[in-house]
């Protein structure tokens, strides 16, 4: 018995059918469909035979790869893992098979990817992860040639989605649209100015921000909708008390200690030190709740901590961290599913759900500091 592989033209014959029918009831066709009893039959007989199908001669046929392509910045945080856990799953049931791609916040490597998508002809791109602020929303913090990099990384970048969307490619975006393009938007500042009432009900009224960094436009509108919410609280956030950071556990380690390190002994910090702080991301939460041990102080007794997104590490830190839950599950099915065309409008804003936990157990009864 011959161990050659079996071709096409034997399932074709096999089957009864010419060679450019059995073609497009396997391989699919971007202009013709087939009979479906033919089909059935064509597909049987390549089960029977074991054919396996050319990847290659797939996608000439369809015009596309079964390939979706995910763009995250930092495949090592929980909040993108957790999206591209749910963009695989959403993935999977379209018999699709995901390709994954971590930036670290690099613009050239996020261009570079949407680039190779388009050569190896991607069924569809989703990137995941927050744009920039625009350069001209900072005004005097940026020289010329800085802001004209930025606006051509930008201009670069839809003029890239938009050619491979115009080729018949899908493409959405996870948290602020690129253009005019498809996104499942986070409503980030709502979120965030929820936050900061649900904490001033439960009695915090001297507050800080970990604010992330300046050009981050996630970072840059959940401290803008805290801070707004405070203001039309009466609370406004001395500036003093708003602290940047990277957008990682390092970065709010860093920022928590800085803020920690104003006072000069244990005495000034429940003097000087605000009662609650916002850490605009969780991992930043975790390291801020880190700073906190190590300048020998607690959660929340001396400093309460709350921070944004719900991601699954959560379940192990200590206190429970107040958060703000982002239905990251639901937010990757949406995405694929508009990335995939299955979704014929955008969705509404997504605005997470406060979840008050023992980080921030409010003052109410405790010893007035």
């Amino acid at each position: 018995m011959s161990d050659a592989p079996v071709t096409l033209s034997q399932v074709a014959r096999e089957a009864g059918v010419s060679l450019a029918t059995a073609s497009r009831a396997i391989n699919g066709s971007a202009t013709r469909s087939v009979r479906a009893d033919l089909r059935e039959r064509v597909l049987e007989t390549a089960r029977r035979l074991d054919y396996s199908p050319d990847p290659s001669a797939q996608a000439m046929a369809r015009g596309r790869t079964s390939a979706l392509g995910l763009v995250v910045h930092d495949i090592a945080d929980p909040y993108f893992s957790t999206i591209a856990a749910g963009v695989a799953r959403a993935a999977e049931r379209e018999g699709l098979i995901v390709t994954l791609s971590s930036t670290e916040h690099n613009p050239e490597r996020e261009l570079a990817f949407v680039e190779l998508a388009r050569r190896q002809r991607s069924r569809a791109i989703i990137l995941a992860g927050s744009r920039r602020v625009p350069p001209e929303a900072l005004p005097g913090t940026h020289p010329a040639e800085v802001v004209d990099r930025l606006q051509r990384e930008a201009g670069a970048l839809e003029q890239a989605l938009t050619t491979f969307q115009q080729a018949g490619g899908g493409v959405a975006t996870i948290g602020q649209a690129v253009g005019g393009l498809p996104v499942v938007e986070i409503d980030n500042a709502g979120g965030a100015g929820d936050l900061a009432r649900a904490l001033h009900q439960i009695g915090y009224r001297r507050f800080g921000v970990l604010a992330g960094p300046p050009g981050l436009r996630t970072a840059a509108d959940r401290t803008s909708g805290f801070l707004s919410a405070l203001v039309e609280l009466g609370c406004p956030v001395p500036d003093r008390d708003v602290v940047r950071g990277s957008f990682t556990r390092d970065g709010g380690h860093e920022a928590m200690t800085a803020l920690l390190g104003r006072a000069a002994s244990a005495e000034a910090v429940a003097a000087e030190t605000p009662e609650v702080v916002f850490a605009v991301n969780d991992v930043m939460a975790v390291g801020a709740m880190a700073a906190v041990r190590d300048a020998g102080l607690r959660v929340p007794d001396d400093v309460a901590v709350a921070g944004y997104d719900d991601i699954h590490t959560l379940r192990d830190v200590s206190p429970r961290l107040t958060t703000v839950r982002i239905p990251l599950d639901e937010i990757s099915e949406a995405a694929t599913a508009l990335a995939l065309g299955r979704k014929d409008e955008t969705p509404a804003p997504v605005r997470g759900e406060v979840v008050l936990r023992d980080s921030t157990p409010g003052t109410v009864g405790r010893t007035a500091r």
